[in-house]
């Protein structure tokens, strides 16, 4: 299941295209807002699909059929680019756990792109519903090998994938490696640069949050 913000016109759209603007982006504090700003909408659309129990709730006044989650998800992020984002889905799952994972990638001359993953913090994932939020999904590689070493690690129930850019490259990796997972997608772009940099893309989330990294 692909879910692709950019189809239906709503606010949404506006904190992408403000995360494009080079001129915006010289305002990190409002990148990485926007940033947290999608991740509450990814939230708002992911709670639509979980499992929900009925609960009575005391008003002053007397009794109300309410529900809640059955359970609450647990909400994970690739270090560092993906915090805002986790952040956003943190505000609407305040209840929730969280989990941290850092990879990293090289670049090799006539070589191929590798990446490694580095460190998992994480609560037990046994029978959990995993939201796992990186802004860039551009060839799909981190985003699969970081989801892989969950997945062995843990018996997860369902796995939903958030991203605020995406390539078309990028889905078709992790639909054909991760194929029960649900993709949460800002939009989607057509072309990735030699170094993986998806085009039109953002640039680098990362150092576009928090600054340029040596």
């Amino acid at each position: 299941m692909i879910f692709d913000l950019s189809k239906t016109n709503s606010a949404a759209n506006i904190f992408i295209a403000e995360l494009r603007d080079e001129n915006i982006q010289l305002d990190a504090m409002r990148f990485r807002r926007n940033l947290e700003r999608l991740g509450e909408f990814f939230a708002w659309e992911i709670s639509k699909t979980l499992t929900y129990v009925p609960v009575e709730t005391q008003t002053p006044l007397g009794t109300a059929n309410t529900v809640q989650l059955e359970k609450q998800p647990v909400l994970a992020t690739i270090m560092r680019a993906g915090l805002p984002m986790q952040q956003g889905l943190l505000n609407i799952f305040d209840r929730a756990e969280a989990a941290f994972i850092t990879a990293y990638r090289k670049m090799h001359i006539n070589g191929p792109l590798e990446i490694q993953v580095d460190y998992i913090s994480a609560p037990d994932l046994t029978d959990k519903v995993v939201i796992i939020a990186d802004p860039m999904l551009a060839t799909g590689l981190s985003m699969v090998l970081c989801c892989k070493e969950l997945i062995a690690q843990y018996k997860i129930k369902e796995l939903h994938i958030v991203a605020a850019i995406a390539s078309v490259e990028g889905v078709k990796h992790v639909r054909a490696n991760l194929p029960a997972a649900k993709l949460w997608l800002g939009a989607i772009d057509e072309e990735m640069t030699s170094k993986s940099y998806i085009v039109p893309g953002l640039g680098d989330a990362g150092d576009l949050a928090y600054g340029t990294k040596l």
